[in-house]
């Protein structure tokens, strides 16, 4: 289309993943700006100064948009290439009530469940994890779907692709098991889907990569969850 697009992101992040996997899934070509979030751009301050926080897409003549599921649902109005969200309003209204559920389900039990020291406050919110996903297990009726809306991958697959690919390399790190084969089934079988997948496997950090990185910051990682709790 001749737009200039960039996007604002940095590696390792889930959310920044979101962004480029519907970007590249649109078939959009963009320029990857990688941000070191411990020493902040002015670039990133100036288009989000209210979170401070990637992804950030830079769009035509200055125009920036902000939060990873508003920027998915930007890419999929604003460029032409396969719907990431239904055309029926009610089938649009519920992808967009999934994906806001594992937004404000999934942060802050799973990073708990996985960064907390042993103890019982730990166990309560791998419970609480494993409970916020007995619904989304049940959304994939079984492993009867592909993926969340269907036979293609749409907002609230990308809205998941944390558990597709970043909670196994947490699990690695910390020994801590949310998502088996025994538990969720369907979730595992979604998740090999996702992560395979031709346009999105371009944009997913390396895994070997985040391993280390994970484990290099582990005690960083478990302090600021004492913190955070």
């Amino acid at each position: 289309m001749g737009e200039r697009v960039k996007l604002i992101g940095a590696f390792a992040s889930a959310y920044g993943h979101r962004a480029e996997a519907a970007l590249r899934l649109k078939g959009v070509q963009y320029e990857l700006l990688l941000e070191d979030l411990r020493s902040k751009s002015d670039l990133l301050l100036a288009h989000n100064p209210v979170h401070k926080l990637v992804p950030v897409l830079l769009h035509s003549d200055g125009r920036s948009v902000a939060e990873s599921l508003v920027v998915v649902q930007y890419v999929d109005d604003a460029f032409h290439g396969p719907p990431l969200l239904p055309a029926d309003p009610y089938a649009r209204a519920q992808a967009r009530f999934w994906a806001q559920f594992i937004d404000d389900k999934f942060s802050r039990p799973f990073w708990l469940s996985f960064w907390m020291e042993d103890g019982e406050k730990k166990e309560a919110f791998v419970r609480e994890a494993k409970e916020n996903l007995r619904p989304l297990e049940a959304q994939l009726d079984g492993g009867n779907k592909r993926f969340f809306g269907g036979d293609a991958i749409g907002l609230v697959d990308i809205a998941a692709s944390g558990l597709a690919h970043w909670v196994g390399v947490f699990e690695e790190v910390t020994g801590v098991s949310l998502v088996s084969e025994r538990e969720f089934p369907a979730l595992c079988r979604w998740s090999q889907r996702y992560v395979n997948d031709g346009a999105v496997r371009q944009c997913l950090p390396s895994r070997d990569e985040l391993v280390a990185l994970f484990t290099a910051n582990k005690e960083a990682y478990t302090l600021l969850a004492k913190a955070k709790h």
